[in-house]
């Protein structure tokens, strides 16, 4: 076998020069230009070149190519790999085993399935093998399925891809962070930070930076620290952030003690871009429903389904809404996850059109039914239901990602129009926005013939007041930047006159250049702007970088809080932060785990 020389710990290293028996021993060759070493395998440059971080690279990464070592074997191996032929490293059964148990562990930590189901796991997969292929029952062998092992290896996966956020923020070139302190059902006394950085390149990663607990970091200067410390480690300093995307609960956006105000005051420096804030973003319909329901509407519906839970589940009515109550929960439910889950346009539409029947149920089990003799209560029920519809719609614009922040903004002043418009059809009792709303009226109005007065416009103007002015304080920082926004938008049809000073030379200049405006033409704007020359419009592109590292989506916020109630009682055994932290991970990231790294780890 072909052995690498053993040094004393008392050897010196000799000068950093490279040596030409290199070439064969450790696989690698003088680079064409600059000092180093040069990988033939995986061509990465090693910088310092010293014997042993030549033979340290060589051991931990190629290993697999000691076995070359007849006669003429390694110099045909060199010359193969100097002609980009490179040998497959042939996979172990053992690596084999390895890889499929941490596969399994992955699914089960994306289905938030506990550890110990991976047994059950194992039993499946040996009761097929025995019925289908018996000669091939022997490879589960090395496969460990065992509560330990498994949460071990979701450790494992969720460190794997935490390290590759780490190594890709360091290429950020701007950021922002999502803080969302509603995402928990199950688990309350959490914060998610979530990331989205941008590369020069304008290559866009969203992914979990930190989960911290509130029980530990109960005060807003320990919470700041625990934000600073993940940033650190992940080697993201504050000059770099451009943005902050938060709830609005108090702890977020108190004026003077909320977190926002502090991170922005830590933030200030003469080099540092102004901290844009928006709330309300993450959410739009959990946290608007609480402004909206006038009458504690959801709370009575809620406990209308607990009822239909216990004593109405074999009714046939019934039957969709509960299927997909336990789809959603799964067949346990608490009160808290089902006062969230009627906070959404979809569910309060669908119990609306049961309410006929949820009369007939109660009147059937002795519960009360004076909520459909009340004549306001019934058209609080219906604008409820319209208003949260469209919120709903608006909500649903906002979970397509990739768009950039410009398009996520747009939507927002087009429903804030549309709230203009609502406003005039309520005053002027014209309910075409709102079809539940004008089907309550109709039938009390063939109920009451002789009532003209149904409903209270002025009630509900001002529900509608009340949420034009939460919007307008939530996107306020959004308004600031709106030719920025629009910039990056439409660098083309942007009038020079209208934009800064600073930009205009680099916008003309733009705007007179054919090959860019074809460009412009037939690419998405990623890739138009990460095509652009960073030397010849550096103003442009820093523009476009930070406009692109804004959140234009909830998508990831929405991908936890759904992974949180569908599983909230098979995560509601007593975890560690990490392991929870680990999960989560899993759950709401589009990076693929490193199988290489990790099995070499498990080795």
């Amino acid at each position: 076998m072909w052995m690498t020389p053993k040094r004393s710990k008392m050897e010196v290293d000799e000068a950093g020069v490279f040596r030409p028996e290199w070439t064969e021993r450790y696989l690698m060759e003088r680079p064409p230009e600059g000092d180093g070493a040069l990988c033939l395998v995986c061509r990465r440059l090693i910088v310092a070149t010293r014997e042993r971080d030549v033979r340290r690279h060589y051991e931990a990464e190629h290993e697999y190519y000691e076995r070359y070592v007849g006669e003429g074997e390694r110099a045909a191996l060199v010359e193969r790999l100097r002609q980009g032929d490179v040998p497959v490293p042939a996979v172990t059964s053992e690596e084999r085993a390895a890889r499929a148990g941490l596969g399994i562990s992955r699914l089960l930590a994306l289905r938030g399935r506990c550890w110990g189901e991976g047994n059950f796991v194992y039993q499946c997969m040996e009761a097929l093998l025995r019925e289908v292929l018996p000669e091939h029952v022997g490879v589960l062998q090395g496969i460990d399925l065992s509560p330990a092992i498994t949460r071990r290896r979701t450790l494992s996966i969720g460190r794997n891809l935490r390290n590759q956020l780490w190594t890709r923020a360091r290429d950020f070139k701007a950021y922002s962070l999502a803080l969302d302190d509603q995402a928990f059902v199950a688990y309350e006394n959490y914060l998610l930070v979530f990331i989205r950085g941008v590369t020069p390149e304008l290559e866009v990663q969203e992914d979990l930076l930190t989960l911290i607990n509130l029980t530990y970091h109960f005060s807003v200067g320990a919470l700041m620290s625990a934000i600073l410390d993940a940033l650190q480690t992940a080697g993201l300093s504050l000059q770099r952030m451009v943005g902050l995307t938060t709830t609005h609960t108090l702890r977020m956006i108190g004026e003077n003690s909320g977190l926002v105000s502090y991170m922005r005051e830590k933030a200030v420096s003469p080099n540092c871009w102004n901290v844009i804030h928006y709330s309300g973003f993450l959410h739009l319909e959990l946290l608007s429903s609480y402004d909206v329901d006038i009458n504690q509407i959801i709370n009575t519906i809620s406990e209308w389904l607990v009822l239909i839970k216990t004593r109405g589940i074999r009714r046939p009515e019934f039957q969709a809404l509960i299927a997909q109550s336990e789809s959603e929960h799964s067949e346990r439910i608490n009160g808290r996850c089902l006062n969230n889950w009627l906070r959404r346009g979809r569910i309060l539409k669908r119990i609306f059109s049961l309410r006929k029947h949820l009369e007939a149920f109660l009147a059937s089990v002795g519960a009360t039914t004076v909520h459909f003799s009340d004549k306001q209560w019934l058209c609080d029920f219906g604008f409820l239901v319209d208003i949260m519809e469209h919120l709903r719609g608006l909500s649903k614009q906002l979970r397509v990602s990739k768009v950039f922040a410009a398009a996520a903004f747009d939507h927002i002043c087009t429903f804030e129009v549309k709230l203009n418009s609502f406003q005039r059809h309520i005053e002027e009792k014209n309910l075409v926005d709102f079809p539940a709303l004008g089907e309550v009226v109709d039938e009390l109005k063939q109920q009451n013939e002789e009532d003209e007065k149904i409903f209270d416009p002025d009630r509900y103007q001002m529900v509608i007041c009340r949420l034009q002015k939460e919007f307008e304080r939530h996107f306020k920082d959004l308004r600031f930047i709106k030719k920025d926004l629009e910039l990056f938008a439409n660098p083309f049809n942007f009038k020079p006159e209208h934009a800064p000073i600073s930009v205009r030379v680099e916008l003309t200049k733009l705007q007179a250049d054919t090959n860019l405006w074809n460009e412009y033409r037939v690419k998405d704007l990623g890739q138009f702007y990460a095509g652009l020359s960073a030397e010849s419009y550096p103003i442009i592109k820093g523009v476009a970088c930070k406009v692109a590292s804004l959140f234009d989506s909830n998508q990831i916020c929405e991908k936890a809080f759904s992974y949180l109630t569908r599983n909230q009682h098979t995560l509601s055994q007593p975890l560690s932060d990490e392991h929870l932290q680990a999960l989560l991970r899993v759950a709401t990231t589009e990076m693929e785990p490193g199988w290489e790294d990790l099995v070499r780890e498990r080795n």
